[in-house]
């Protein structure tokens, strides 16, 4: 009982948690554990993904990214499930000529389909330090967050006939990549390789979430109960007036694009969820 009192207490370990997937020793973990690496040099990237599926939950993660002149580089990080109606939620940040801002890109898979892609400017330089980069997931809604301010929200608007990520487990995974044919300014920006190896950094990951093992969730009927987690508000969890501000102040002074106003992409009409937002 002491031990497991000591590793609840200690925080995440990425042994414990990740798998380096791919990389050939591009992607390490050090600092006993408390800091996973991932490297991109001319011959590959690397990557990772997370020994655990998850139904719900909330995901938290700091990351530093790749400093300097990062043009061409992409550095994914997100949660997906397998097959081909599969359902993902993705932050990927888009790198950048030195002193120019990095792009946060964010998209919404549901059963296969995409192309819910919001992209912000953050207000800060991501690559000076750790920042905490956040997705909620419950029944009822999406919501992307950095230093706990929500940037985006994607509700559960199945009643309008909108499939909402609900049924497939997914798991965490990040990449560190080469996406100059499309990464920055759309491939009018090459990758600089003198700059290489580039490196983006990870620490204080936490996930107060529903694991899924063997077919069935740790929580029961996906709802957490208090024996499974230690806050579980999460679960019906949706931002009260203060954070909605927030969310309003972002989206105001630092979205740089919103599919949901984009009606040439769109000459149909646009999607159903963008008239009920």
């Amino acid at each position: 009982m002491v031990a497991c009192l000591i590793m609840a207490a200690s925080g995440s370990n990425f042994h414990n948690d990740f798998d380096i997937t791919w990389g050939d020793g591009r992607g390490k973990i050090a600092n006993n554990g408390e800091v996973l690496t991932l490297s991109l040099d001319k011959q590959s990237g690397s990557g990772f993904q997370s020994k655990n599926e998850y139904l719900f939950g909330k995901i938290d993660m700091q990351l530093k990214l790749v400093p300097g002149n990062s043009a061409g580089t992409v550095t994914a990080y997100y949660l997906s499930s397998k097959g081909s109606t599969w359902d993902e939620i993705d932050f990927e940040f888009l790198g950048n000529l030195s002193g120019d801002p990095y792009i946060l890109h964010t998209n919404v898979f549901s059963q296969g389909k995409g192309n819910r892609e919001q992209q912000f400017y953050l207000w800060f330089d991501p690559t000076t330090d750790f920042h905490t980069y956040s997705i909620l997931w419950n029944p009822q809604r999406i919501i992307f967050s950095v230093d706990d301010t929500p940037i985006r929200e994607f509700k559960n608007m199945e009643s309008i006939g909108v499939p909402f990520p609900k049924n497939q487990p997914m798991r965490i995974y990040s990449s560190l990549w080469n996406a100059d044919d499309w990464a920055t300014r759309g491939d009018l920006v090459k990758t600089d390789w003198t700059q290489a190896p580039f490196t983006a950094s990870y620490r204080n990951f936490n996930a107060d979430a529903c694991v899924w093992s063997n077919g069935a969730s740790s929580c029961k009927s996906n709802a957490p109960s208090s024996s499974t987690s230690t806050n579980n508000a999460w679960f019906s969890q949706e931002m009260d007036s203060a954070k909605q501000q927030r969310l309003q102040w972002v989206q105001q002074n630092y979205m740089i694009y919103n599919y949901c106003t984009d009606a040439k992409r769109f000459p149909q009409g646009l999607p159903p969820e963008c008239k009920m937002s």
